[in-house]
C-alpha cells in the first residue's frame, strides 16, 4: 500500500558494543593480540532504526537505558546518527545493553557476549500513531498489546525482525514478516513462506546469511544472492537489512525491488567492523542494487 507519512516507529533493543577484530579466538587462558578494536552503538532496532535514517528517511526509536556511561553513549550515537530519540527512556535501577563481540576471521564467524539492558516500553499513542513500526525480539511484545485486535486501517504498517531470538509465527497484525530462513523452517516446520502469508503478511522475506536471500508476496516468489564484496564483518547485517527493507517499502518499492535494495545495504555494511559504521546512503544502495536484482522464481524458493 502507498505509504503517505515515511516517518517510521523502532521499538526494541539498543547497546553499546566493544568490538574486537581477532585473527583467531584466544584459547582458554590465552591471549591474542587484536586486530582493531571499536566501541559503537548496536541492537537490532537500532541499527535498523540507524539505517533507515542514513537512508534518508524520518526515525524514531522506543528502547530503554540506563543511567550509565553507556546509556548516554548510546544516545549519543542515535543521535548523531540522526535518529529521533525523543521516546528513549532511562532507567536508573538497570544497566544499559552492552555486548563484547568477537570476530574471529579465521573462521569468518563472530562470539557474542550480551548483557540486556532494561525493559522495552512505548505508549499505545506513540505505536498507533506511527505511519510505519518496525520491532526486533524486544519490541514485540512491548508493542503487541496496543495493537491486537486493531483492524489495519488504524494501526501503521508492521514489520517484524523474526531473527533467531525468540521467533515466532507471523502476528496477524504484522505485514512486513522477516526472518532467518532457519527460523521460517523453525517456526513453520518449512522454509516455504507461503505459510507465513497465510497468517497475514504482506510480504515474507527470509534472510540466508551469505546465500542471500528469499521473498514471497501474493504475486510471486524471488531469490537473490549475496554481492560479492571483501567483507570486514557480517556483525549488524542482518538489522541493516531490516532497516533497509523497511526504507524500500516506505519508497513504494515493489517487492523484487525493496529485496536488492536491502540487500545491497546489508552488504555494504559489511565494510565496517561494527554493525553502523558502514552504512551508505540512499544512492549508493540504489546504485548497487541495480546491479544484483531479484530473480523470480517458478515456486517457493527453497
Amino acid at each position: 500500500m502507498p505509504v503517505t507519512d515515511p516517518t517510521a516507529l523502532f521499538v526494541g533493543v539498543a547497546t553499546w558494543d566493544v568490538v574486537a577484530d581477532l585473527p583467531h579466538l584466544p584459547a582458554a587462558d590465552g591471549r591474542v593480540l587484536v586486530d582493531d578494536l571499536v566501541a559503537a552503538g548496536g541492537g537490532p532496532a537500532a541499527a535498523a532504526a540507524a539505517t533507515f535514517a542514513r537512508l534518508g528517511l524520518p526515525a524514531r526509536l522506543a528502547t530503554a537505558v540506563g543511567s550509565d556511561r553507556d546509556g548516554a553513549a548510546i544516545t549519543r550515537a542515535l543521535v548523531d546518527a540522526g535518529v529521533d530519540t525523543s521516546l528513549v527512556r532511562v532507567d536508573a535501577a538497570a544497566p544499559s545493553g552492552s555486548c563484547v563481540v568477537l570476530v574471529d576471521r579465521s573462521q569468518d564467524a563472530r562470539a557474542i557476549c550480551v548483557r540486556p539492558g532494561p525493559h522495552t516500553e512505548v505508549d499505545a499513542g506513540d505505536v498507533l500513531g506511527a505511519g510505519l513500526l518496525h520491532v526486533d525480539q524486544r519490541g514485540l511484545p512491548a508493542v503487541e498489546p496496543h495493537l491486537a485486535g486493531v483492524p489495519a486501517g488504524r494501526r501503521p504498517v508492521v514489520s517484524y525482525d523474526a531473527g533467531n531470538l525468540d521467533p515466532r509465527r507471523c502476528p496477524a497484525w504484522v505485514d512486513l514478516y522477516v526472518p532467518t530462513l532457519a527460523t521460517l523452517a523453525q517456526v513453520y516446520g518449512d522454509a516455504d513462506p507461503d505459510a507465513a502469508l497465510a497468517d497475514g503478511a504482506t510480504w515474507v522475506v527470509a534472510t540466508d546469511g551469505p546465500r542471500g536471500a528469499v521473498a514471497a508476496d501474493r504475486t510471486g516468489h524471488y531469490r537473490i544472492p549475496a554481492h560479492d564484496i571483501a567483507v570486514r564483518s557480517t556483525l549488524g547485517a542482518g538489522d541493516v537489512f531490516h532497516g533497509a527493507l523497511l526504507a524500500a517499502y516506505a519508497r513504494d518499492l515493489a517487492l523484487p525491488d525493496a529485496l536488492a535494495y536491502a540487500n545491497a545495504a546489508a552488504a555494504l555494511s559489511c565494510r565496517g567492523l561494527d554493525g553502523r559504521s558502514a552504512i551508505a546512503g540512499h544512492d549508493e544502495t540504489a546504485a548497487l542494487a541495480r546491479k544484483l536484482p531479484a530473480t523470480r522464481t517458478a515456486d517457493a524458493p527453497m
